[in-house]
């Protein structure tokens, strides 16, 4: 416990090497001092005991004082033939195993107190600290270890000890933990690197069964004289299995109320208005991202190739959304005025939302109607959000002399949706950084569980609307210098920022099923977990990722080899790549030898890095995936990451379009098909880890849908919007909708419910009667052409109520039977 804090400036600390200690020891035993660094040997033949007691974790005696033959040795106190042994004897054949234990647990102190001497020569050849300020039991960040620096010394290591993985360094939080790994798993390597007996170094532990040799002799060997291992000779505890167990532990006792399902899904990302459009993005290995639009910055001002450049920053690439300044306040009774004040991500999250609730085939009105116990059902929102750049215009407009302010509070993106929706349950704006979105999806999950909530929204948003972002990321290093997140690939630098806007509804699955809800998918664990201090405070641990993900599957209560898809965080950088793998394989397990194979993959190589908005486009892809039964490609991964052994691992990137087939299992000799599976993970910069289990929805049976009432008659069809203009675009956008989706005349009824049940009612209204699909196409093409009188159209304009006009009535007004 000196070695620390009371060496002396300049000068190494070294404990004397052992015949020093050997000579020192006195021939009688002798009460041990306290607050030493260790503990003197003791001879057998004095009697002397550990801290301990004897045989419980005290200090052995050492081979060269044993008893020598002749002279008490086992084999000169062997009892006569047909004697009985007595307890003395077998007393002792019990300690003489336990002491070839011990002198084997020595041999592998020694060699691991050499590796760590070795791996301080080589930290302070890579650092250039001095060897004396390098010490095996301190913390690699506290060296000033980069991953340069680490990728560096991994290279000298291969040299000597063969192919090792680029993670190393991240996966061991000091020297000597390292240490103890590489002599625990290369123990010949390290012996030979070191100089060691491999004969002596390479010998394993006994088995705890393994019978005592004959007469009491051991194969020890001679001793090697080399400095103690530690401070104490108590036996070590077994270091915990870095994978864990083959199956992701016992399910939670019963899944009952457990299982939530996605019953609305909106978004809009790069290049995509829609989900729909998000779709086609992914099938067709589209790359979204782009410079920076003019609309933004101009960022040749703040550009420059040289990453040490001052006040400027080597990425002038992103993905971003269309229409960030888009916004009609007054159907969300917000006044232009305020409307101008309000951060961007305030207007589109609330936006969204109102499609989520469309989506799901709800109306504000109808999402809050009383549940069984006859009261009004709680429903929470939970949106990710990190920055708040917007207010740095209103700071420069006050440098210039103009009085403006603008509001910086990111917990108003959550607030003003359940203010304007009138929702009652918790509403929480979250910021863990990258893993914002996925973490609000957790929060939303545990508080339907718990019974906080009935419902919740949950999702994130993300722009970039100063360039302050930019200049942040490019000083630290974080940004890509091509204008590519190559997730997988070869070259990669780092992530381009992306932006983004997603959101879910949620709703426990028993629920969802009986009041016949549309559902997405079904959320079957998640989990979230931090860090804690690793290598450094952006540096990411691939234990703490691998248990995240195992406390999501054992929520899950799945199997991983059923797993066929993980839409990984997968950020595009040398080594976040290799520990986020290495976590994953950790997850895994056993089938990461297997031979099964699980594709990966990140949205991130299509859109960019949607910061707090990541989760839920991850989120999103997997749920656009399961409904289209296909696995999009993952671009810029052509060529692999070097520093990612794939061989090693359950994991292929996919590079087109793939079928995603459902997992075969045998069951009393009959083989049935499970949903597909998949897990998401999403990582903070600061430490927050998330991985959410996603499950595709399959109904049962008798929930689906009776061919025969697909027979009917004519059917009304009805569109309402605040004005005209609007009205014939939600015409056109409908038929494009149909289209998209190849709806029949089978169609027709459900389509006709939903528009009458599940949109708002509004002041300008169009209405037809058609007994086929391309009928009612037909007609509102027309419509939105701006034909005044199509055929079979009605138009008409609701009356305005005695006590409101306006936006109020429109958005209050629910009454579509009267619309004809």
């Amino acid at each position: 416990m000196w070695g620390g804090r009371w060496r002396r400036p300049g000068r190494r600390s070294r404990r004397p090497r052992l015949p020093e200690r050997l000579h020192a020891v006195p021939a009688g035993p002798r009460r041990p001092r306290r607050a030493v660094r260790s503990q003197p040997v003791r001879s057998v033949a004095t009697g002397g005991r550990g801290p301990d007691g004897p045989g419980d974790g005290g200090p052995p005696p050492d081979p060269e004082l044993r008893a020598q033959p002749g002279e008490g040795s086992g084999s000169s106190r062997r009892p006569p033939p047909g004697k009985d042994p007595g307890p003395d004897a077998a007393e002792a054949a019990r300690l003489l195993h336990r002491w070839d234990g011990l002198v084997t647990h020595y041999d592998s102190d020694l060699l691991e107190e050499r590796a760590s001497e070795y791996l301080e020569r080589l930290l302070s050849e890579v650092t250039k600290l001095p060897l004396a300020r390098v010490d095996a039991r301190a913390a690699f960040e506290s060296f000033g270890l980069d991953s340069v620096m680490a990728m560096a010394m991994t290279a000298r290591m291969e040299a000597a000890l063969g192919a090792l993985p680029t993670t190393l360094f991240f996966e061991f939080g000091t020297p000597r933990e390292l240490a103890r790994h590489l002599v625990a798993t290369r123990r010949s390597e390290v012996a030979a690197l070191l100089g060691e007996s491999t004969a002596d170094a390479a010998a394993d532990p006994p088995a705890a069964d393994a019978p005592t040799p004959r007469g009491g002799a051991r194969a020890t060997g001679p001793l090697r004289r080399k400095p103690l291992a530690s401070t104490r000779w108590s036996a070590r505890k077994a270091e915990p299995s870095s994978a864990p167990a083959s199956g992701a532990g016992p399910a939670l006792p019963g899944r009952k109320g457990l299982d939530i399902a996605i019953i609305g899904l909106a978004g809009r990302y790069p290049k995509a208005r829609s989900v729909d459009e998000f779709w086609a993005n992914l099938a067709a290995g589209r790359d979204c991202v782009t410079d920076i639009p003019a609309d933004r910055w101009d960022h040749r001002a703040y550009f420059d190739p040289d990453p040490d450049a001052p006040g400027k920053t080597y990425s002038r690439w992103g993905g971003f959304v269309d229409g960030v300044d888009e916004f009609d306040p007054l159907f969300f009774n917000i006044s232009p005025a305020e409307a101008e004040t309000m951060d961007p991500q305030e207007r589109l999250f609330l936006q969204c939302v109102h499609e989520t609730v469309e989506d799901a085939g709800y109306t504000p009105d109808r999402l809050k109607a009383p549940v069984d116990s006859g009261r009004a059902p709680a429903i929470g929102v939970y949106v990710g959000v990190m920055y708040a750049e917007y207010q740095l215009y209103g700071a420069q407009e006050q440098i210039l002399g103009n009085p403006v302010t603008v509001s910086g509070n990111i917990s108003a993106v959550a607030n003003r949706v359940s203010y304007c929706f009138d929702f009652h349950g918790p509403s929480l704006s979250v910021d863990t950084m990258c893993s914002s979105s996925l973490t609000a999806v957790h929060l939303a999950c545990q508080s339907i569980r718990s019974g906080a909530c009935d419902m919740a929204i949950a999702g994130g948003v993300n722009v970039s609307v100063h360039p302050n972002k930019y200049l942040l990321l490019g000083r630290s290093r974080f940004v890509s210098s091509t204008g590519r997140c190559e997730s997988f690939g070869e070259g990669g630098d780092g992530y381009v920022p992306g932006e983004g806007v997603g959101a879910v509804l949620l709703k426990p699955l028993e629920r969802a099923v009986r009041d016949g809800d549309h559902i997405h998918g079904v959320i079957r664990g998640v989990a979230v977990n931090h860090g804690g201090r690793t290598n450094g405070y952006s540096v990411p641990s691939p234990a703490t990722q691998a248990r995240v993900i195992t406390d999501a599957w054992r929520q899950a209560g799945i199997d991983p080899a059923t797993v066929g898809y993980i839409e990984a965080h997968g950020t595009g950088t040398a080594l976040g790549d290799p520990i986020e793998v290495a976590g994953l394989t950790r997850a895994f397990g056993e089938h990461a030898r297997d031979g099964r194979r699980c594709a990966i993959g990140s949205v991130k190589s299509n859109i960019g890095h949607a910061e707090s908005a990541a989760g839920i486009s991850g989120l999103t892809k997997v749920l656009l995936q399961m409904r289209h039964g296909k696995i999009a490609p993952s671009l810029h991964s052509t060529r692999l990451n070097p520093h990612i052994d794939f061989g090693s691992t359950p994991f292929t990137v996919p590079q087109t379009l793939a079928d995603w087939t459902r997992p075969l299992v045998t069951v009393d000799g009959e083989e049935r098909e499970l949903p597909r599976t998949a897990g998401i993970s999403s990582f903070g910069a600061g430490g927050t880890n998330a991985h959410l289990v996603l499950e595709e929805y399959r109904p049962e049976p008798d929930d689906l849908p009776d061919p025969a009432a697909a027979s009917h008659g004519p059917v009304p069809v009805v569109l309402s919007a605040r004005t005209t203009e609007r009205l014939r675009q939600k015409a056109a956008q409908l038929a494009d909708w149909i289209e998209r989706k190849n709806l029949s005349t089978g169609d027709l009824p459900a389509l006709a419910h939903t528009l009458q049940v599940g949109r708002e009612a509004m002041r300008e209204r169009l209405g037809t009667v058609v007994t086929a699909m391309p009928e009612l196409v037909t007609r509102l093409r027309e419509f939105a052409d701006g034909a005044e009188d199509a055929e079979g159209c009605v138009r008409g304009r609701a009356r305005a109520s005695a006590d409101g006009t306006g936006v109020a009535e429109a958005l209050t007004r629910r009454d579509l039977a009267g619309l004809l």
